[in-house]
């Protein structure tokens, strides 16, 4: 079982140019945003005229929930199912939308964070983490709201063994094809 440490130095080996790190810092919660759009129907009311239901998209914050906290990492993984349970309400108040509105906005903000993820990695001249491990796709909220703390200046044992492992951000020199 690898930890929060493990996990985020791996993945910020894709990570380094600081322009696909801002990418990743809107396009990953923009996908989540969608997932959670997509999976916020059907509806399973808790009890008659109740604000909460069960619905498929918290379940799939429950299971990330407990994943993310089987990694260690307190302060990151706290983090990543706080805002992934903001993300999820927003998700549920979008998925209200009358007809097919709902699934329309869950579609385009799914496939617009990907969009905005592909640019990231053309910046940064690698393909996406989770081509080589699937595991990735946990790791990027992970990722977005341990760059969140580290701007808080929160984490900097974490940041101090991220950038020990994968190097420190820098930006890549797109003509030469190297990082500067």
């Amino acid at each position: 079982m690898r930890d929060t440490t493990t996990l985020l130095v791996q993945y910020a080996r894709y990570h380094r140019d600081p322009r696909n790190i801002a990418t990743h810092l809107v396009g990953i919660p923009l996908i989540v945003l969608g997932i959670g759009v997509l999976l916020s129907r059907p509806a399973i009311p808790l009890n008659p005229g109740a604000l909460w239901a069960l619905t498929p998209a918290w379940a799939l914050w429950a299971a990330a929930a407990l994943w993310y906290l089987t990694r260690g990492g307190w302060l990151v993984s706290l983090s990543v199912i706080a805002c992934n349970g903001l993300l999820m309400l927003l998700a549920h108040w979008v998925a209200l939308q009358a007809g097919a509105e709902w699934l329309v906005w869950g579609a385009a903000l799914f496939v617009a964070g990907w969009v905005i993820q592909f640019i990231g990695h053309y910046y940064e001249g690698r393909k996406p983490a989770f081509m080589d491990d699937l595991i990735g796709l946990l790791v990027g909220p992970m990722f977005v709201c341990a760059e969140l703390l580290f701007a808080l200046r929160l984490g900097r044992g974490l940041r101090e063994a991220i950038e020990a492992e994968a190097g420190p951000v820098r930006m890549r020199d797109l003509h030469a094809g190297a990082l500067r």
